[in-house]
This record gives structure tokens, sequence and C-alpha cells, in this order.
């Protein structure tokens, strides 16, 4: 399936929710879930300040209307309504005039990255502070600053969003991305815009082996609140997940494991991109940073890994003013949503494959072979007969595209045609093999 024409409306997408003041609570998120929801409907929930979710609490509610720093000319210097990285995360309210010393206490910049805002948070200590540049901050005159953060802490609650597509099959493939950032682009928005056109295409299939369930939550509480809830279900019923995220520049692929790296996910996620992206980035579990460090965790074990584009903490515009739109694509995102769309793809037809017949079938017959052999009229069906000699009922569909080297995308409509012609069967794996029949007969056939 084509992606490009997806990629022009994933950038609006972006363009449109780049302003929202984000958070892991709040209503930025709600705000980000309503917009989302006009491409495919989602389930809103609403968990409330302080419940425990496993070792963690639900934090207070954050909302935020303004914030600004005025010098002694009230000549304003610094303003939310510029830049919504410019106040520091979950800052609590504050009005003061202050000291130029006593404000350095509270401005944090970036000194490798004299022109960046960084992008600071305080979700679980109660503070205030300002994100400037390294430039404006050595600009700063004598003072006293007016120093204004017009925001709210109260009880209130945690909000996440649902999507659940029902498929043929009770097993689930679980997709996850977060929304609780402010004005970042590939770290931020990149996730929600392609999760939400794979939900938009799944939605519009005829038909779907697995179930899948697609959630937008705040990053780490909101994976552990979902999990909380969810956790004993998704064990029971998920055979393969990605999270996704930084998924909107032009840049190389990456791949994340999952802890072991042994997942179906991460078979599919490697298969895919050897074809797709062959230069692609991997990283272990040891190097991972979002969602994954929850879905993987000891007990919960979901077999979930990432695809990413630049990797979150491996780009230089990471957390900073400088992962703005300009930094994501609409090439980027149709490239990222093509990648997953292989992915699932792949999935709803990886069954292990046996044909129906001993030896080689004659394939002319049947109208799939070249009626005239001469030099060159092979090659087309190479992939075909190399597909079969692998079906044996003990190689998956991923096995065999690694193993004579055919995407999955055109293994399946091999597949099919043979199936069609009733030379193909497909099932679970056999727990004997050819290679395990041969060892039992000591390598003698009747």
């Amino acid at each position: 399936m084509d992606m490009n024409h997806y990629g022009q409306e994933m950038y609006q997408l972006a363009k449109r929710l780049f302003p929202i003041c984000r958070s892991i609570t709040g209503n930025g998120v709600r705000e980000t879930l309503d917009i989302l929801s006009e491409i495919v409907p989602i389930r809103k929930y609403e968990v409330p300040t302080g419940t425990a979710v496993f070792d963690w609490t639900v934090p207070q509610e954050w909302n935020i209307r303004g914030g600004f720093i005025e010098d002694e000319t009230s000549k304003r210097i610094l303003d939310f309504a510029w830049n919504n990285l410019s106040i520091v995360g979950y800052s609590e309210p504050v009005d003061q005039v202050i000291s130029k010393e006593e404000l350095l206490e509270h401005v944090y910049s970036e000194p490798a990255q004299p022109d960046a805002i960084p992008y600071v948070t305080s979700y679980y200590k109660r503070r205030y502070g300002f994100c400037m540049t390294e430039n404006q901050r050595k600009t700063l005159g004598k003072g006293p600053f007016h120093v204004v953060i017009d925001s709210e802490l109260k009880d209130g609650s945690l909000t996440y969003g649902e999507i659940v597509l029902p498929g043929e099959s009770e097993q689930e493939i679980f997709l996850s991305t977060y929304i609780c950032h402010p004005s970042m682009a590939n770290n931020e928005l990149s996730g929600p815009c392609v999760l939400i056109y794979l939900a938009k295409i799944l939605s519009e299939l005829p038909h779907r082996r697995y179930t899948y369930r697609m959630i937008f939550i705040p990053e780490t509480i909101g994976a552990i609140t979902y999990l909380s809830r969810n956790y004993i279900h998704l064990k029971e019923h998920v055979v393969a997940g990605f999270n996704i995220s930084c998924v909107g520049d032009d840049r190389a692929y990456s791949y994340v494991a999952s802890r072991y790296g042994d997942t179906l996910a991460d078979k599919a996620a490697k298969n895919i991109l050897s074809f797709h992206a062959p230069d692609y980035k991997s990283y272990g579990f040891l190097q991972r940073g979002s969602d994954e460090r929850q879905y993987c965790a000891p007990g919960i074990d979901l077999p979930l890994c990432a695809i990413c584009r630049s990797k979150y903490g491996e780009y230089p515009e990471y957390h900073t003013s400088l992962d703005n739109l300009s930094l994501i694509s609409e090439t980027g995102l149709s490239g990222a949503l093509e990648v997953y769309w292989k992915c699932l793809m792949g999935l709803e037809h990886n069954y292990y494959y046996c044909v129906t017949c001993l030896c080689e079938p004659q394939l002319g017959k049947r109208g799939l072979y070249p009626t005239l052999s001469r030099k060159g009229s092979y090659h087309d069906i190479r992939a075909m007969t190399n597909f079969i000699a692998y079906a044996d009922g003990s190689n998956d569909l991923f096995d065999i595209s690694n193993m004579i080297r055919v995407p999955t995308d055109r293994l399946i409509k091999i597949a099919d045609t043979l199936q069609t012609a009733g030379l193909l069967e497909r099932g679970q794996n056999k727990k004997k093999s050819y290679k395990a029949e041969r060892k039992d007969n000591n390598g003698i056939f009747n």
C-alpha cells in the first residue's frame, strides 16, 4: 500500500497539534485527544489524582494559562505565549519581583546549544522555573525582574485514550504512543500522528485477523497507570506490540529491542527494516528510554519493541525548541507509516506454511510456471519455488523471508497464489520439522 498520500495529512495534523501545551495531565492532553478523535474515535479515560498505580501514585493535575519575565523597564523578555517550552513543566504559580541572582536560580538553559530552549520538567517536586536560550541568559540585565507563572496544581485526573478494533481473533496487537510533551515535533507529535493513521487504515480493512489495541498516554506514568488496570488482560492476549515515538524525520531508521530481543515483534521489526531500510541502527534494551521500559518490565513482559526514525536521545534537537516542525516532514512520517504497516501486515499473514504435496509440485499445469524453458525464464518464479522449498511447517512467514531474502509483502502474494492452487496450507508450528524427522530416522528415509 502506498502511504505517500497520507504524509501531507499527517504533517498538517502535526501543525495543528504543535501549539498545544501538553503535560502528563491536564487540558492539553484532552484537547489533543479530541483532535485525534476527529480521524478515528478515541475513548477517553480519567484516573483520579491519588490513585495507586503499582509503585506510583497519579499526581495532581497541572494546567497553565500563561507566564512571563519582565525586566526593570517592564519590557517582556520571555513569554509562555511565544514558546510553551519557556516554562518548566508542572511549575507552581508565582507572581513576584526578584533580583537577578534569585532569577538565575530558576532559569534553565543549554550551554552546548546556545540557541535552543531546553525542555525541562519537575513533575514530582514542587518548584517553578523558566527556560531560555543560553544566549538570552547571558544578555539578562541587572534586574530586578517581575516573574509570573499563571498555573494551577489541583486534585484532578490523568487522562489517556484508547482505540480497540476487534478482529477475528481475541489475540491482540498492542500499539502505544505518548501525548505528554509541549511543542516538539519529532519527539512528541510524530508518534500520535502515525498511530492515528494506522488506526484509520486498520479500521477500513474488511477483515482483521487480530484485534488491535491502540493507546495514547502520558509517557511513563501513563503507561504505568494503563498497565495497572489492564496488564493481566494484555499478558493473556497480546502476541506482538510496538511503542511508537520519534518517527517523523528523514534520517536513519532505528530499532529498539525488547528486553531479550526475541519476541515476535522483534522478529517482525528486524525483518521489515532489513528490506525497507537496511542501514537502520539497532539498539539493545539497555539503550531503552521510552515506554518499552514499562511494557517489558519483569512481571509484565509484553512482546513489544520499538521502531523509530531518529531515536530519542540520539539526535541533537531532542528535548529542545529545535525539535520543531522543520525537523519532521511528509516523507518522514509516511515512511514510518509504511514500515509499521508492513510490520502489521506481515503479522496478519504470519503463519507456518506447509506445501501439500511431496517433492516439487508441478507448477506448469496450474499456470504458475513458464511453458517454454529458456535462459532467464526461471528468475520470475525463483521466489515461489524457494518459498515452497522452505514451506515445511516449521518456518513462519518471517523465517522464510529471512532465509530466501524476499520481502514479506511479496511473499504474502505468493502464499495466496499457492493456497488458491491448493498447494499450500497454513497453521501452527509443527513440532517436528524436516530436520527433526531426519534426526529421528538417523538420516534414513523410507
